[in-house]
């Protein structure tokens, strides 16, 4: 009878694994720290500013990753009709801002920053107009603040990610 190794985890796993917990939480505190409700049902958040900095600077799977649970989690307190619509639109967010940064150069994470935010906020539009029914009007009324908060997490990301770019070393955000 041969008896198999059991293999720990490797170094990179382990990092990856930390770093993912670590980006989720700071995303969900993100999003939960200053909530401003709307009335539609809906609110306003400085959540993008953690996934717009998690995903300038590490790779895609934990951004996205990051970007989604965390999200979704600080949704399941108090707005949870928006959990899984947030789950996936925030998770595409994140990865998609993470896979066009080239990590390196501002003017990409800038144009990261607004194909991503424009995923978010025509990926809420459309569940507000179509899943939540909100109508025309109740849709429209949310992308201002969707924008707001797009603006605000580039404003605040692309400083803080380019400096953690410059301190981090290379195996952590690979």
């Amino acid at each position: 009878m041969q008896t198999e190794k059991i293999k720990a985890p490797g170094r990179k796993t382990l990092r990856s694994t930390s770093l993912l917990i670590v980006m989720t939480t700071l995303v969900a505190v993100g999003t939960l720290i200053i909530r401003i409700p709307n009335p539609m049902g809906g609110y306003f958040n400085v959540g993008d500013a953690m996934i717009f900095i998690c995903a300038l600077t590490f790779n895609p799977f934990i951004s996205g990753l990051a970007a989604g649970l965390g999200s979704a989690i600080a949704d399941m307190i108090g707005f949870p009709a928006f959990v899984i619509p947030t789950l996936v639109i925030k998770g595409l967010e994140g990865f998609l801002a993470s896979l066009i940064s080239n990590k390196k150069d501002v003017s990409r994470d800038v144009l990261a920053i607004v194909v991503a935010g424009s995923e978010m906020v025509i990926g809420y539009f459309l569940v507000e107009l179509y899943i939540l029914n909100w109508g025309l009007g109740g849709a429209l009324a949310e992308v201002p603040m969707n924008i707001m908060q797009i603006l605000i997490g580039g404003i605040v990301g692309v400083p803080v990610a380019s400096f953690l770019r410059r301190r981090l070393p290379e195996n952590l955000r690979s």
